[in-house]
C-alpha cells in the first residue's frame, strides 16, 4: 500500500470516528436535550408568554422574559447529530440545595451554612434551611440561554426576597372576640419569636413569591424549607427568659380559661337540675287541678265542696291538734 493510499484511509477513518460515531448521543431518563444548529436552537412557533407560568410576571417584565419555546428532545436514542450541531443536556430532577450556598463564593454566609439576615426591629438574625428546585421542561432556552448561570440567579433572587420579606415582616393582628385588635400593645408581631410562631406562613410566602422563576430563570420552585431561625449569642438568653415567662403566662390563662369552663357548666346542670325539680312539683298540681275542673265541670260547685270536706277528714284523722277559727 502506498503512502497516498494509507494517508485516504486513514483520513476517511478519521473523519468516519470523529463526525459520523462521535454524532450518536443518547439522552437519560431523568435528562432533555436541546440541540442547536450553528449556534440557533431549534425554536417552536410559540412563545414562553403563552404559558400560564407567564402570567405571574409583572407587566413590566413580560416583554425581558419574552423566550422562544424551544423544541425538546425527549429521553431516549441513540439520536444522530452532525458536526455543526451541538447537544444541550440537563437533568430535570428535583434537587436540594442550602439556602445559604453562594455558587460563586463556597466561603461566603458561613460556609454555606447560615444566612443573615435582619429583622423589623434591627435584630441581625442567622436562617436555615433549603430551597428545592427542578429545571422547568417549558422554559428551556431561559436556563440555558437566557442568563450565564441560572442557579445563582435564582439563588439571589430568593435571598433578596427573603431578606426583604424578613426585614418587612409583622405577624397577624392579635383576635379578641373573634375580631383583629387594635391595640398596638398587641400587635407588635416583629421579633424573632414571632418570626419563629409564624414559619410555615413564611415559607409559603416565599413559594408564592418566587412563582415567577420559572418564567424568568426557567427554574421551578418546589418549595423553600426555613428550619432554623437563631439570634445573636448575646439576647439568646435574654430570649429564653422571655420565652419563658410567656409560656408560663399561657399555661396559667389555659388553666384559669379551664376553670371557668368548667364552672359554666357545673352552673348549667345545677339550673337543669332544679328545673326538673320544679317541673316534678309542678305536675301533680297540674294533674289535680285538671281532675278538679273535670269534676267541676260534671259534678258541679257542689261536687268540689263534696271533695273539699272529704279532704279534710283525712286530714283530721292524721292531725292530733286542730285550730279552728270562730267567726263572730
Amino acid at each position: 500500500m502506498s503512502f497516498g493510499a494509507g494517508l485516504l484511509i486513514g483520513f476517511i477513518a478519521w473523519f468516519l470516528v470523529r463526525y459520523l460515531v462521535a454524532g450518536i448521543y443518547t439522552v437519560d431518563q431523568n435528562e432533555r436535550a436541546v440541540k442547536t444548529i450553528l449556534g440557533r436552537a431549534e425554536r417552536l412557533n410559540k412563545s414562553t408568554l403563552e404559558d400560564p407560568f407567564a402570567e405571574y410576571l409583572r407587566p413590566e417584565e413580560r416583554e425581558r422574559y419574552d423566550y422562544p419555546q424551544l423544541r425538546v428532545i425527549p429521553p431516549g436514542g441513540p439520536y444522530f447529530k452532525w458536526p455543526w450541531e451541538r447537544i444541550y443536556k440537563v437533568k430535570i430532577a428535583t434537587q436540594t440545595v442550602d439556602m445559604a450556598l453562594d455558587p460563586e463564593d463556597p466561603r461566603a454566609n458561613h460556609n454555606g451554612t447560615v444566612l443573615e439576615a435582619v429583622t423589623k426591629d434591627q435584630l441581625n438574625i442567622g436562617l436555615q434551611g433549603q430551597i428545592r428546585y427542578r429545571v422547568c421542561e417549558r422554559n428551556l432556552y431561559a436556563y440555558f440561554f437566557g442568563v450565564k448561570r441560572p442557579i445563582v440567579h435564582v439563588l439571589g433572587y430568593f435571598v433578596s426576597i427573603l431578606r426583604e420579606r424578613i426585614a418587612n415582616f409583622e405577624a397577624p393582628r392579635a383576635l379578641v372576640d373573634g375580631e383583629a385588635a387594635n391595640d398596638p400593645v398587641l400587635n407588635t408581631g416583629v421579633s424573632i419569636n414571632d418570626l419563629r410562631k409564624n414559619l410555615r406562613d413564611l415559607n409559603e410566602l416565599m413559594d408564592r413569591e418566587c412563582l415567577s422563576s420559572e418564567a424568568r430563570y426557567g427554574i421551578t420552585f418546589d418549595a423553600s424549607l426555613i428550619t432554623a431561625i437563631d439570634p445573636p449569642q448575646d439576647v439568646e438568653s435574654a430570649l429564653a427568659a422571655i420565652n419563658t415567662a410567656h409560656n408560663h403566662v399561657s399555661s396559667d390563662i389555659s388553666l384559669a380559661q379551664a376553670a371557668a369552663d368548667q364552672k359554666i357548666v357545673q352552673s348549667k346542670r345545677a339550673v337543669e337540675i332544679e328545673t326538673l325539680k320544679a317541673q316534678a312539683e309542678v305536675e301533680p298540681l297540674s294533674a289535680l287541678a285538671s281532675q278538679l275542673g273535670e269534676l267541676r265541670r260534671r259534678g258541679g260547685p257542689q261536687a268540689i265542696g263534696n271533695y273539699l270536706r272529704n279532704v279534710r277528714l283525712q286530714l283530721y284523722k292524721q292531725a292530733q291538734r286542730v285550730f279552728v277559727e270562730v267567726q263572730q
